[in-house]
């Protein structure tokens, strides 16, 4: 990774006093041992008119590898690359955030003992950075650094100049120049935003870095545009140190509008017992969206295959709307456990002539699943084999062909934002496979098309505008009789162009077999 500052001088305030600043003699070069490598401070100029302070880090994969193994996330920053192979040691992220806080610590404090006035003198700058990662693209560089009183150009960098029609990388060339900021300011800035742009640590993200952040931000993080995004990405979207780190900033701009210290506001505040709800479970709004869809769909018999231990069983046991309910799974045990659940035992006559339990395979035929108004498949198909996916496709939409199907499923991009999940690990140990958005909805358009269904997909859980939402849920509705096959319909449109994709090879995995042979496996 590589980096420069440079400032310009004049006869009497020459451009050397940054070496005075950064604490670093302009004459020789240092380096300095961090935890993933070395880190090398040199000046390339330095001159009364110009100098230029340059931080060059060598990271050591192995030391990342092992001293990240079992941190969550840290072990492999970037889950589309080996542990060994990656960006790390080339792309601007976290590891040089930490080697500028480490090498350059005084600097970034503002002390300077030999002389004293300099931190507070703002001075021409130029920062150059050739290779940062910055997901949200040159536009989001310029919201983060633009507000913060830069000059901002954020260059994409191809991915192959070679080949242009391959477009551009997700790395920019960064340059920022203004004569309005102190070299302090600088480097907290560039600690801060750093990985905020890369959207990714390389080490687990504790409570203390509340604390980092609230002092490399003070000054500036109180008032800028996008604080809620710099905070949420700088504690690695840890819900309950972003919502800490938002109370105390608030206190911050409210301490300055009134002119006052942060502990007169935050003692003027009675103490309260906790009151702060937690975020409902993902589970609990997977069942909640499956409701809502059935509700719309207007069924009122509904099958829930591979119903596990009853919990959705339960759900629309409780809503009257539902008249017939009839879980399915293949295990026993599984069926024992939502009977308890559900007391069936203690149940009401009325009550009990609405639910039913039966044991039986998704991958075969079942002539006790056909009629109903809607059938359900929560978090099942990850749990199949690829190849088993076409029995089971027939056995649903060709054999049962229910009126409406639900079907979700995870969104593996989704996976990167759970901090406990290391990267490249499936949520469940049981899942065979997890797809993206376009995976998905590739498999599911093709499903549409063989069987005379509609299909529309609806986001479950928060729908980052990155990565998407935890979960995806595909809504088939059987085509009207004479009706022509839309295929597809969507209730999110910001992934134009998925359903285009329904020839993935990665989606398919065999599904474009016949509705024939689907039944004979």
């Amino acid at each position: 990774m590589f980096l420069t500052i440079s400032t310009t001088g004049a006869p009497e305030r020459p451009a050397t006093d940054l070496g005075f600043l950064l604490h670093k003699h302009p004459d020789r070069s240092q380096a300095f041992s961090t935890s993933y490598g070395t880190a090398h401070v040199l000046y390339p100029e330095a001159d009364a008119d110009r100098c230029t302070a340059a931080l060059l880090l060598e990271v050591d994969a192995v030391a990342l590898v092992r001293r990240g193994k079992g941190k969550g996330r840290g072990g492999a920053p970037d889950a589309a690359l080996a542990q060994y192979v990656n960006d790390r040691p080339y792309a601007a992220s976290s590891l040089l955030a930490v080697a500028l806080s480490g090498v350059f610590s005084s600097a970034m404090r503002g002390v300077c003992a030999a002389r004293p006035e300099l931190p507070a003198q703002a001075r021409p700058l130029r920062v150059e950075i050739p290779a940062l990662p910055a997901r949200g693209g040159p536009g989001l560089v310029h919201a983060l650094f633009e507000p913060l009183g830069w000059r901002v150009s954020a260059e994409p960098v191809a991915l192959d100049p070679r080949f242009p029609q391959w477009g551009d990388s997700r790395y920019v060339s960064l340059t920022l120049e203004s004569e309005t900021l102190t070299v302090a300011e600088t480097l907290r800035h560039l600690y801060v935003l750093l990985p905020v742009l890369d959207d990714a640590k390389h080490y687990w993200v504790s409570p203390d870095e509340v604390d980092k952040l609230l002092r490399a931000g003070a000054g500036w993080l109180p008032d800028h545009p996008e604080q809620k995004l710099i905070t949420s990405r700088f504690l690695s979207r840890r819900w309950s140190l972003t919502r800490q780190a938002m109370e105390r900033l608030e206190l911050v701009r409210l301490a300055e509008s009134d002119d006052s210290d942060v502990e007169d506001i935050d003692n003027a505040v009675e103490a309260e017992a906790e009151t702060q709800e937690k975020p409902t479970p993902l589970a609990e709004q997977r069942r909640e969206a499956v409701v809502t869809a059935l509700t719309r769909a207007g069924a009122a018999r509904v099958l829930d295959l591979g119903c596990g231990q009853g919990q959705l069983v339960q759900t629309l046991l409780q809503n009257p709307r539902f008249t017939e309910i009839v879980g399915v799974d293949v295990s026993m045990r599984a069926l024992a456990i939502a009977s308890r659940r559900l007391k069936l035992d203690r149940m009401g006559e009325r009550q009990a002539s609405r639910v039913q339990l039966l044991q039986g395979s998704l991958a075969y035929t079942d002539t006790r699943l056909k009629g109903y108004d809607a059938a359900v498949l929560s978090e099942v198909i990850e749990h199949l084999d690829l190849p088993r996916l076409p029995a089971l496709e027939y056995a649903v939409f060709g054999s049962a062909r229910p009126r409406t199907v639900l079907v979700t499923t995870p969104n593996v991009e989704y996976n990167v934002r759970w901090e406990s999940l290391p990267a490249g690990h499936r949520r469940h140990g049981d899942h065979r496979f997890e797809w993206t958005r376009q995976e998905f909805r590739a498999w599911a358009a093709a499903v549409a098309r063989r069987h005379g269904y509609d299909v529309r997909f609806v986001p479950v859980g928060p729908d980052d505008p990155e990565v998407g939402p935890p979960t995806q849920m595909a809504v088939f509705e059987m085509n009207a009789p004479g009706a022509k096959n839309r295929t597809t319909r969507r209730e999110n449109a910001g992934n134009e162009g998925a359903d285009e994709a329904a020839g993935n090879e990665g989606a398919g995995n065999g599904s474009e077999k016949s509705a024939k042979e689907a039944k004979a496996a």
